[in-house]
């Protein structure tokens, strides 16, 4: 585990820290980012924070003026109804629509609040506290589940949502952000999906999946 984690970080070098600082803009965007890839979020949020200038303007709106500009995310009416209701929760709850309230949980309390509301998962969740907040959590995405499989780490037929579990107990809290970043890296530039190029890949003898196809 610590030669995966210490071979990317050579290979792809020690992560930027996130400038990701407004917790509900981020929880939104994360939102967006459920089931699409990372442009079309970016489009969806561009034009959603465009035309809201608020988290308070999107929770006035209609939900479908919300839906409407959400579509390039994918799933419209169903993302639109998730931040709704997250913000209406959270404004009935607190009074205001901040989050700032979590810094001062631990990471699990923290966690589980945020899972607590409608359509908000444990990739989101995480998504959010690791970012904005800085807690050692492992958001669990594509990259990261498929990397974790042919690795090793965790079992062929480990779920996503057991796996973010799994990957908290072995990866060290201060190397969280870094090596969830750099799984992305990897994740997309060489052990793709389909056709992963194997041959440039630094984890390949530590590899299951390399190795297995090598056997055969």
């Amino acid at each position: 585990m610590e030669d995966i984690m210490n071979r990317l970080k050579k290979e792809y070098g020690t992560p930027e820290p996130s400038k990701r600082k407004d917790p509900v803009r981020s929880l939104i965007k994360t939102i967006l980012s459920q089931n699409t890839n990372d442009r079309n979020r970016d489009i969806a949020a561009e034009r959603l924070f465009s035309r809201f200038n608020t988290p308070e303007d999107i929770l006035k709106a209609d939900l479908i003026d919300v839906a409407e500009e959400v579509k390039p995310a994918g799933l419209g009416d169903t993302k639109a109804e998730r931040i709704k209701n997250f913000l209406k929760v959270l404004k009935e709850e607190r009074g205001e629509i901040s989050l700032e309230h979590v810094r001062e949980m631990s990471v699990e309390d923290a966690k589980n609040y945020l899972k607590n509301f409608k359509g908000i998962g444990p990739k989101t969740a995480a998504v959010t506290l690791l970012f904005v907040f800085d807690m050692p959590l492992m958001p669990v995405d594509t990259h990261v589940h498929r990397l974790s499989k042919r690795t090793g780490i965790i079992k062929n037929n480990c779920s996503r949502k057991k796996s973010h579990d799994i990957l908290e107990k072995k990866v060290p809290d201060e190397r969280m952000y870094e090596f969830h970043i750099n799984l992305i890296n990897h994740g997309r530039t060489v052990c793709k999906s389909r056709k992963p190029l194997c041959y440039k890949c630094v984890l390949k003898d530590l590899c299951n999946y390399y190795n297995s196809d090598i056997d055969e």
